[in-house]
């Protein structure tokens, strides 16, 4: 506000005209002075409103006595399981987190001599408080949520505000006014938490069977997040396959996600693939058929027929209440490899959490797996506490996962699923049980066959993406499937897993008219047995050069082809044979994190169905790739 100063004036002596005027421009300066004022402090209340509209997370530390525990970190996480904040208790046992973005966060207590603690999908609403009580044991740790009514029943005490004002991880420090940022920095601002990872591996490659190869040489992936409620991912696959120098494959996917408030979180992936399979055909099989024909020309030459693949896949996730929640979606393919394909895959997921009683899931999928649906539970392999890049690894095994396509009498077919799955899991400290029942029907169902002999129909053999070995398709089937786990956390370093389960498997008896038929007709249910399976796995990581180990062994009936099943409800290893993941973190002598990597996947060779004097049926055949990786 401008004041203007009265002109100069000559001095004389004061008239009663004078004094009129000199206290009219006292009370015009008088106003002036009132209406600036008050300008500035409506101008604080505007700039501080936005604050009204944070949440907070309070809570109290004791162990199993009551005693108040001095020193507990406390890490609080996103949506997303990334590091957002942490604190130490005080000497109250008391720690506070204030000024919280309206989304649903995760909470981690660890102590020494105590098991940690654990809470998710705790939800800040705006001007809300959510107050914990932690319970410390030296087995089983808890946290309990206060009601809502009971958390938000009064005013925030001196005691609660004095510990958020002298936690300087809570404390702000300063806040600008919207006007004070310039543009460039509003709109640097606007990307942040920027994490990517860049994989160079060798191995054996890709393939059509679930848990061979999990990309094709060269793979990159980077995730930001937009104005603080959304998340960009774009990741990328580029190799060659093992014998085909001409022209490389490639696959890129990209993920657009937005939270909101009310619990959804909308979101949009779009995937693309293009391989260029070998130009073989398996010996002693004479090519037949419009696709014996087209991959017979190009026997001898540069290049074969191109597969090429794209999937747009939309997925969202609703509160229907304090604790329900849908998680649904569909995806959208076209296959394209001489004929071209379009199908949907719709899936739907319920969830019901009954807080320390455990959480029931209800889950229902058509046609491809719900790849985008698994990779927003974490990976299956990272445990309890997953590290801060697994939201990274999760894309790329999503975008390593490509349509299971075989032949059918001269014609192109993918594989589809129908899966009804019921799951109950329990968390309670650093215990986890599971148990769950599926049925599933398989259509199309594509499993890798090595040394075909020649009584096997050309039109129902396909190359494989990079193996030497042929993609048959054994027709339909059904199964009905039991399992339950135990997950357990032996310090802070260490996880040990076990898991049981039945299910249907085929058999040579069952097989064999397959081959002859080439999935001409469905698998005999006469044919087909229950058969048990078991898994064991302990990861762990070492406490001075930090290399984190996975091995698990997975037994089942040696006579009997048991195809995995992509659990939905629950996360459960359903592994075959000796497999070992080794991740060894490397000095940093650059700006990013290196760390190599290893996999060795069934190396015993198990659950390999033999069908004649040289062929095999197998659905988890063996690989072995490692590589290097630069985490930023």
């Amino acid at each position: 506000m401008h004041l203007r100063t009265p002109p100069h004036r000559t001095t004389r002596t004061t008239t009663p005209n004078t004094t009129r005027h000199a206290a009219w421009n006292g009370m015009r300066l008088a106003a002036g002075l009132v209406a600036a004022v008050l300008s500035l402090s409506s101008g604080t209340a505007v700039a501080a409103s936005p604050a009204t509209f944070a949440g907070q997370i309070l809570g109290h530390v004791q162990d199993g006595a009551g005693v108040a525990q001095m020193g507990a970190t406390v890490y609080l996480y996103n949506r997303y399981d990334q590091l957002v904040n942490h604190a130490l208790t005080n000497e109250q046992g008391r720690f506070g987190f204030d000024a919280l973005v309206p989304d649903v966060y995760s909470l981690r207590v660890i102590l020494a001599s105590f098991a940690p603690a654990e809470r998710r999908n705790i939800s800040v609403l705006p001007n809300s408080e959510n107050r914990l009580e932690i319970s410390l044991a030296s087995v089983v740790s808890t946290v309990t949520l206060a009601p809502p009514g009971q958390a938000r029943g009064g005013l925030m005490t001196d005691d609660w505000k004095w510990v958020l004002r002298s936690s300087q991880a809570t404390r702000p420090v300063l806040r600008f006014l919207p006007d004070a940022i310039s543009a460039s920095r509003t709109i640097a601002s606007s990307f942040t938490d920027t994490t990517g990872i860049v994989k160079l591996s060798a191995g054996d490659g890709q393939s059509f069977i679930q848990g061979a190869g999990e990309d094709l040489g060269t793979a990159f992936v980077v995730a930001t997040s937009l104005a603080g409620s959304a998340r960009l991912q774009l990741s990328g696959n580029v190799g060659y396959a093992g014998n085909n120098f001409a022209t490389p494959g490639a696959g890129f996917r990209t993920s657009y996600s937005r939270a909101f408030t009310d619990g959804s979180n909308p979101e949009v992936v779009l995937t693309l693939h293009q391989f260029y399979m070998a130009p073989r055909i398996a010996s002693g099989v004479t090519a037949g058929g419009a696709v014996g024909n087209a991959v017979g020309n190009v026997v001898g030459n540069d290049g074969a027929p191109p597969l090429r693949t794209m999937s747009v896949a939309v997925l969202d996730s609703i509160e229907i209440s304090d604790n329900v929640r849908l998680d649904y979606g569909v995806n959208y393919d076209s296959v394209a490899y001489l004929d071209r394909l379009n199908y949907a895959s719709p899936f739907l997921r319920a969830t019901f959490d009954a807080g320390s009683r455990g959480r029931i899931r209800v889950a229902y999928s058509s046609g491809a797996p719900p790849a985008e649906l698994l990779a927003r539970d974490g990976a299956p392999n990272a445990g309890l506490d997953k590290a801060k890049e697994g939201e990274l690894d999760e894309n790329l095994t999503a975008l390593s996962l490509v349509p299971r396509v075989s032949l059918s009498n001269d014609h192109v077919v993918v594989q589809r699923t129908q899966n009804f799955e019921i799951g109950y899991e329990r968390v309670e400290g650093a215990r986890a049980w599971t148990a769950g029942v599926y049925h599933e029907s398989v259509s199309n169902a594509a499993f890798m066959l090595s040394s075909p002999g020649a009584d096997v129909p050309a039109g129902n053999l396909m190359p494989d993406l990079n193996s030497t070995s042929s993609i048959l398709n054994v027709g339909s089937f059904q199964r009905t499937g039991f399992d339950a786990a135990l997950r357990q956390m032996l310090g802070d370093r260490m996880e040990f897993a076990a898991a049981v389960g039945s299910t249907g498997a085929l058999t040579q008896g069952s097989a064999r008219p397959i081959l002859k038929n080439g999935g001409s007709q469905a698998a005999d249910p006469r044919d087909q047995k229950q058969v048990a399976w078991v898994t064991l796995r302990l990861t762990a990581t070492a406490p001075v050069t930090g290399t984190r180990i996975a091995a698990d062994y997975g037994w089942t009936d040696p006579g009997a082809l048991v195809p995995a099943h992509v659990f939905m409800t629950q996360k459960v290893n359903q592994d075959v044979g000796v497999n070992f993941y080794i991740r060894q973190p490397l000095p940093s002598i650059l700006p990013w994190r290196m760390e190599l990597t290893a996999e060795l996947r069934n190396l015993l060779a198990q659950g390999y169905l033999p069908m004649g004097p040289h062929s095999v049926l197998t659905a988890s055949p063996r690989a072995v790739r490692g590589g290097l990786n630069f985490i930023f």
